[in-house]
């Protein structure tokens, strides 16, 4: 088990609510997801994402800003060439997802993916921010076509990445293609099964059938639903290739009907907030108490949001940080 400090007696997993959907998941996979579905309903994991470029700088200031380390650590593979998304960090963010986890920390990565059609380094405007014609899009899902095999070899080069964890035993929390149901990565508002579905199917077989990747849990992330983002059901790709399922919410944007509708569509399984931008308040998450974990995103904890408040929420009774243990489902008082 090495240093999984967050994972506490073995003998508390007995009752686990859900298998992962990979059958092959390792044992630190599998009891991620217990722990996750053990406090679902008692308590929230603080999170922080950091960009590739600060490794764990918004995490640390998290920490200081707050009183507690995140409990969640969040990072991004890149697809630029610049100082904050820079692809060339790739290999300090693996090494620091090691430290981070050997530290008690659960670890959530994710890919702000290149267009197939264009080779990394790319902007984040010219390239993330698009689209691809229908015609190249019927390519990306099609098997044997050119612009598939780009895509493998991309894909490739992550799934290579994401094996150094494999091996050093350890779990992650894998947030592929976010935000799919908005209008603005080149991935999203494309519903139904040839659409998004297809997409994140395609990516589930050749990260577990092909590369092995027995270490995920797959975090299906969609955004809150608004004006630019549409209903859930359309884009979830089906119960077989999701673990856990998030959703972003910026601007404050909680409403209950985003939690009653992931909750109904989770059907059990646990539920977290992906990303977002102003911090839910101890009284929503008490009303709302199936989030399993929050992460705010890069800079937004002191940007966007008051210091007393960000303190007020980690010093909360329900607030789980590093290192977050079974034995602290329930909250304290109870």
């Amino acid at each position: 088990m090495g240093l999984v400090f967050w994972i506490g007696i073995k003998g508390s997993l007995a009752q686990m609510a859900h298998h992962p959907v990979n059958p092959n998941a390792t044992p630190e996979a599998r009891e991620l997801l217990d722990f996750l579905s053990e406090i679902s309903g008692k308590r929230v994991m603080s999170g922080q994402h950091n960009f590739p470029g600060g490794i764990s700088r918004y995490s640390e200031e998290a920490a200081e800003i707050g009183g507690s380390y995140p409990a969640v650590w969040g990072q991004d593979f890149g697809f630029s060439a610049d100082d904050q998304d820079g692809v060339h960090f790739r290999d300090q963010v693996i090494a620091e997802a090691i430290r981070q986890y050997r530290d008690g920390s659960i670890v959530t990565l994710m890919w702000h993916a290149v267009q197939p059609t264009h080779d990394e380094p790319v902007t984040f405007k010219e390239n993330i921010i698009g689209s691809l014609s229908d015609a190249d899009w019927e390519a990306l899902i099609t098997p044997g076509t050119a612009l598939h095999q780009r895509w493998i070899d991309q894909s490739d080069v992550i799934a290579t990445l994401l094996k150094r964890l494999l091996y050093e035993n350890i779990p992650v929390l894998w947030r592929p293609y976010h935000e799919m149901n908005g209008d603005w990565f080149w991935w999203c508002n494309r519903p139904g099964p040839r659409g998004y579905q297809a997409l994140y199917r395609q990516l589930y077989h050749r990260f577990v059938q092909v590369h092995g990747l027995n270490n995920l849990l797959w975090v299906w992330n969609a955004n809150a639903p608004r004006h630019d983002a549409k209903e859930y059901p359309p884009f979830f790709p089906g119960h077989d290739v999701v673990d856990v399922l998030a959703t972003d919410v910026y601007a404050n944007d909680y409403r209950p009907e985003h939690y009653r509708a992931i909750l109904e569509l989770a059907n059990g399984k646990p539920i977290a907030f992906g990303e977002v931008g102003d911090m839910p308040t101890p009284e929503l998450l008490a009303r709302e108490p199936m989030w399993a974990w929050f992460m705010t995103w890069s800079g937004f904890t002191s940007d966007h949001n008051d210091p007393t408040e960000v303190r007020r929420l980690y010093q909360d009774p329900r607030t789980l940080h590093r290192p977050a243990r079974l034995s602290d489902a329930e909250p304290s008082g109870t």
